[in-house]
């Protein structure tokens, strides 16, 4: 069974991925094999080498607070999102689609390099669940089109605290503005919210994270019941375990003494969940609550709306 592990992108899907690959049902598509896709590798060693590999003591309480334990460019046998093999071997605009990849996309050609690329994985690994961490857009519909069973785990996080860490990031491509970021011309009513707030660089931010949640609301409702969960990462940094016990169940998996032995490696620490707060002028932090206040609600957070 293929199952996704997806948000908006600084979201918190590296700590879910990494954590849940150390169950030994697991499967993925390592670093090592995205940086040679010529050679097309099933990973068949991944998990194995993966889960006994020792966890760098400092390392979640790292990716809590600056999210960089997967660097860019770095090479090593854990889970990668493995855009450069997908976009070779299943389809070429895969990683950087200017809009939400859906059913109606995927030809009868593209259903079968689909298949056969994630199930040769999943057979080669011996794994009860190959894990795919994806960030973006969803691209659930055109994966569940070809794969009916697939499952997703929707890691969800403060649009606030998403906007101030896209800002911070070098690969953020917001700066030339909304018609040249990978994500596609923002709908006329986003755009005019953006133009309103004198083209505001942490409005943008904010209006993709709305742009992209929106994306992920759509794609829920579209899926079987029982094939998708929300989560938050706040929650998940407040109650790890039994958070991970709830994805555990959700994929079918156990609590077992391995994944307990490897979860035990770990060390999930709040850190910088708010530092959007301090690291942003109230005035960024205000104008943002804004334009997605309503959808911070929506999705469990606390803020003051005018009126």
């Amino acid at each position: 069974m293929l199952a996704l592990v997806s948000g908006t992108g600084r979201s918190g899907t590296t700590l879910v991925q990494e954590v849940l690959s150390r169950h030994p049902g697991t499967g993925f598509i390592s670093g090592l094999d995205d940086k040679v896709p010529r050679l097309n590798s099933r990973g068949r060693l991944n998990g194995r080498l993966y889960r006994l590999a020792p966890q760098r003591p400092a390392a979640m309480r790292a990716l809590a607070e600056s999210g960089k334990l997967l660097e860019r460019g770095r090479i090593r046998v854990a889970p990668s999102e493995a855009y450069r093999l997908i976009d070779r071997h299943v389809m070429a605009g895969f990683s950087t689609p200017c809009r939400d990849l859906g059913a109606a996309d995927l030809t009868p050609h593209l259903k079968g390099r689909v298949v056969d690329f994630f199930e040769s994985r999943e057979r080669a690994q011996g794994c009860d669940v190959l894990l795919q961490h994806l960030t973006g857009w969803p691209r659930t519909g055109f994966l569940q089109a070809a794969l009916p069973d697939l499952r997703v785990i929707h890691v969800v996080r403060d649009g606030r605290a998403v906007a101030n860490s896209w800002l911070q990031m070098g690969w953020w491509d917001g700066w030339g503005g909304p018609d040249k970021w990978i994500y596609g011309p923002l709908p006329r009513d986003l755009r005019q919210e953006w133009e309103d707030h004198g083209r505001s660089f942490p409005v943008l931010a904010a209006l993709g994270w709305k742009m992209l949640m929106a994306a992920y609301a759509q794609a829920r409702d579209a899926l079987p019941e029982g094939q998708w969960m929300d989560v938050r990462y706040e929650d998940i940094l407040a109650s790890p375990r039994e958070r991970f016990a709830a994805m555990l169940e959700f994929l079918g998996l156990d609590w077992n003494e391995v994944f307990d032995a490897g979860y035990r490696r770990h060390e999930v620490n709040p850190g910088r969940a708010d530092s959007y707060r301090h690291e942003l002028s109230s005035r960024d932090v205000e104008e943002i609550e804004q334009v997605i206040g309503k959808e911070l609600l929506d999705w469990g957070y606390d803020v003051a709306l005018p009126g």
